[in-house]
């Protein structure tokens, strides 16, 4: 008996320690206001108990904080968090893909050395730095207090890499006589591409060609386009026209001048032929099948 009332005592002792905070708690709350007790019980209750949701000392997000973060690949990217009535509480980011703790206060805990916890003393703001940021960096990320139970604030990351479109798709048909019209897009790139070079073939298109007709817009900024004008097309215009940016992929398309043929006429034309020859192989095959069945002779003579 002895032991067991020996091993009881300090669980009796916690309890009756536990009683005590709950009333100091409580009695503070009858004191005069300001005085010592009243003090300690509500610093008690709000960083032990539990937390205050409403009230005015909690720690809260800035509602300015933005929420979508759009990075270009291998250049730094930074995701900011802005925390009000922070106190002696931490802050930390998590990235959801894996529940990955990257960073607590100004501390990094991640072997990936392209992520840093940024932080300047007694500012509000938290962020969380990313060097040389990948494709597969893009994602949701979390900012975190550490009240009970937490509480977070959600930045969604999309890190995406320079691109060119042509607008006419890969393949453009035109009649002859018309003007073949190319638009360019150029997005994603640090800065506005300082030049755009337009290509026919194997050959840089020359405005100042004894050919004319030819004619050149192009708009730079955070999304640059450049537009290729050739005015009465003919057989010789057509063929892979090239949209090259300095700092960007380029991007192809084909041009098809029709004399009198009307596009879907044509490629109507291209599928019937298409289904033709799936025809032949298909019927070869059956020839070859029954070729190579025995004859009924052949099976005869052999029983």
């Amino acid at each position: 008996m002895g032991p067991i009332v020996s091993g009881a005592r300090p669980v009796l002792w916690l309890s009756l320690l536990h009683g005590f905070f709950f009333l100091v708690a409580d009695s503070g709350t009858e004191s005069p206001e300001g005085t010592t007790t009243d003090m300690s019980s509500r610093q008690f209750r709000a960083e032990f108990l539990h937390e205050w949701q409403g009230s005015p000392d909690a720690p809260y997000f800035d509602p300015g904080t933005p929420k979508n973060i759009t990075g270009l690949v291998g250049h730094p990217v930074r995701l900011l968090c802005r925390v009000k009535n922070l106190k002696n509480r931490t802050v930390s980011w998590v990235r959801h893909r894996d529940i990955h703790l990257l960073t607590v206060g100004r501390y990094t805990y991640t072997s990936d050395q392209r992520f840093e916890a940024q932080h300047k003393p007694r500012s509000e703001e938290w962020a969380l730095r990313i060097r040389s940021p990948q494709r597969r960096d893009s994602g949701q990320y979390e900012c975190q207090i550490s009240t009970t139970p937490p509480i977070g604030h959600a930045v969604f990351l999309n890190i995406v890499e320079p691109e060119t479109i042509i607008s006419s798709g890969p393949e453009l048909f035109i009649q002859a006589g018309s003007t073949i019209n190319l638009t360019c897009t150029v997005r994603h790139t640090p800065e506005p591409p300082t030049s755009i070079t337009w290509t026919h073939g194997d050959q840089v298109i020359n405005f100042d060609s004894a050919r004319g007709g030819i004619s050149l817009v192009t708009e730079k900024g955070l999304k640059s386009t450049s537009r290729l004008l050739v005015q009465r097309a003919r057989g010789q215009d057509a063929g892979m026209y090239t949209c090259g940016p300095n700092n960007a992929p380029s991007s192809s398309t084909r041009v098809h001048v029709l004399s009198g043929e009307h596009p879907a006429a044509m490629q109507q034309g291209s599928a019937r032929s298409t289904l033709d020859k799936t025809a032949s192989i298909l019927c070869c095959l059956s020839m070859l099948y029954v070729l190579s069945k025995p004859t009924f002779n052949a099976l005869e003579f052999e029983t």
